[in-house]
């Protein structure tokens, strides 16, 4: 029982805040980050330029965690990890050869794009929009009166068998 509860905790905290867009910032920035801390052979620049590098990798980290902890900077959080994976394709050896650009971007897109799902629930919502679509066709109006009896009381002349804009039945 214990595995279950937590796997159930880890689902309802990864579906209340953006986990993937925060997984793929958390993980563009340390491709960025660690490219100037590689050997020689495998990097394009040496010096001053890896400066740079490893500050926009932390920023980017720092935003996927921020999109993970404090859910609710999600829109800034989005831009600056997108904005930073667009710097780090011009500063840092082609945006870690172009693997942490395009994480960047994806991520911060995903962090951006992001909505909470409301209390009700998916499923709630989809039951009580389909309870509002059988009221507005007329299905539930009592005595058989519904959408095609003549459309609606203004349009239709209010003749007996008409239905009102809520899908009432209306009588002349």
């Amino acid at each position: 029982m214990g595995a279950a509860r937590a796997r159930d905790r880890w689902r309802r905290w990864r579906r209340g805040r953006p986990f993937w867009g925060g997984l793929a910032a958390v993980l563009a920035g340390a491709e960025i980050c660690a490219l100037p801390l590689a050997p020689l052979k495998i990097m394009l620049q040496q010096g001053i330029a890896g400066i740079p590098s490893v500050l926009m990798g932390l920023v980017m980290v720092l935003m996927g965690l921020s999109a993970w902890f404090a859910p609710h900077y999600r829109g800034l959080a989005g831009i600056l990890t997108v904005m930073g994976a667009m710097a780090a394709l011009v500063m840092s050896n082609l945006g870690g050869f172009l693997i942490g650009t395009v994480l960047g971007i994806l991520g911060g897109a995903l962090i951006f794009a992001w909505q909470p799902v409301e209390a009700g629930g998916p499923g709630e919502r989809a039951a009580s929009a389909s309870d509002g679509a059988s009221a507005s066709d007329g299905a539930g109006a009592p005595d058989g009166a519904g959408s095609s009896g003549g459309g609606d009381a203004a349009v239709g002349g209010g003749s007996t068998g008409d239905v009102d804009a809520s899908g009432a039945a209306v009588n002349a």
